[in-house]
């Protein structure tokens, strides 16, 4: 029957307290009251079965009830319709830099590099609803493989596809990577700017300097999170290619340049990870996942129905019939 409503002034209920004394007193009133004749026959008088002085307790009755209502209109019993609205008040928008060059199918994280990259990644995208994310390829050269954009299934999707192919140029561009990012985040109106990017080698290839493309990052505020991607000693890795167009693999000692890596997020007031396995690749998407946090701001629409106007109204016909069958009906047994 309450379900949905609440009592503004859930104190007046203890004036219920009251009903059951008001009973106790009536009850023992009524026993005062009650006058007795002893006779020794009733011969010679007429009995008559009449309900009405059975019924004259219905009065009281009534005026408890009514006491009842009125007591719980006071408590102001009003339904409450909460509507809500959220507006982001610093956006973010991010680009991740992805290395796909051959080194990233090494078998040393599950089931590979690439994969692991993915799978985590995917979940990093899912979980900022409210930002703005764009994908870059690099090996030799590199592309955008999506503009930043806010509709985070097309941003999935592109990831999904994303595999080694031989018509990138082979090598390792990071300085491309990261210009093609600073690229497209430039001309972003976002309140904050970043870049994540991936790599599991050296810069071997392109004609941008890492440096120079750090120092573009810096000029347009454009804040650098680096993850190098590998284990510590040797890995199973790609060493050619058999004659049936598969990789064979063999074991090759994992080289990154954390040095570089350092120097781009220090220079750009990020930070540098080194992602060993998959879980600590998990661990530092995480990570990033804290520090870059979007500030929403939510308002809340409170519509309160007051509904104590049909108790108060139900209390006073109550009392009228009381007083009513109190001044017709039930006036000679009174």
């Amino acid at each position: 029957m309450f379900e949905g409503i609440e009592f503004l002034n859930k104190e007046v209920f203890w004036l219920l307290a009251l009903l059951p004394i008001a009973l106790v007193w009536y009850l023992f009133k009524q026993n005062k009251q009650n006058a007795e004749l002893k006779m020794s026959s009733i011969k010679g008088f007429k009995v008559t079965n009449s309900w009405l002085p059975k019924l004259k307790h219905l009065l009281f009755a009534l005026r408890l009830l009514a006491l009842a209502l009125l007591i719980t209109a006071l408590a102001r019993p009003r339904t409450v319709d909460v509507s809500s609205r959220t507006n982001t008040t610093k956006g973010i928008d991010i680009v991740m830099a992805i290395d796909v060059s051959a080194s990233m199918l090494a078998k040393d994280l599950k089931p590979n590099r690439l994969e692991a990259l993915k799978e985590v990644a995917a979940d990093f995208i899912k979980e900022r609803p409210n930002d703005r994310i764009g994908l870059v390829e690099y090996a030799g050269e590199s592309y955008t493989r999506t503009p930043i954009t806010s509709d985070k299934g097309i941003v999935i999707r592109s990831l999904e596809d994303i595999k080694y192919n031989n018509i990138i140029e082979g090598g390792t561009a990071i300085g491309m990577g990261l210009a093609t990012a600073v690229n497209r985040l430039k001309d972003s109106k976002a309140k904050s700017k970043v870049i994540i990017l991936l790599t599991d080698g050296v810069n071997n290839s392109g004609f941008i300097d890492p440096k120079i493309a750090s120092e573009m990052a810096v000029e347009f505020g454009i804040k650098t999170y680096t993850i190098g991607l590998g284990s510590n000693g040797m890995a199973l890795s790609p060493i050619g290619i058999l004659p049936n167009g598969t990789f064979q693999y063999g074991r090759v000692q994992v080289e990154i340049d954390e040095a570089l890596l350092e120097e781009i997020a220090n220079v750009t007031g990020g930070q540098y990870f080194r992602a060993t396995d998959n879980q600590k690749l998990e661990e530092i998407y995480g990570e990033i996942n804290k520090l870059e946090k979007t500030d929403i701001e939510e308002f809340k629409f409170y519509n309160y129905e007051e509904k104590y106007r049909p108790l108060l109204l139900l209390s006073g016909m109550l009392l009228l019939l009381e007083i009513l069958l109190r001044s017709t009906i039930f006036k000679s047994f009174i």
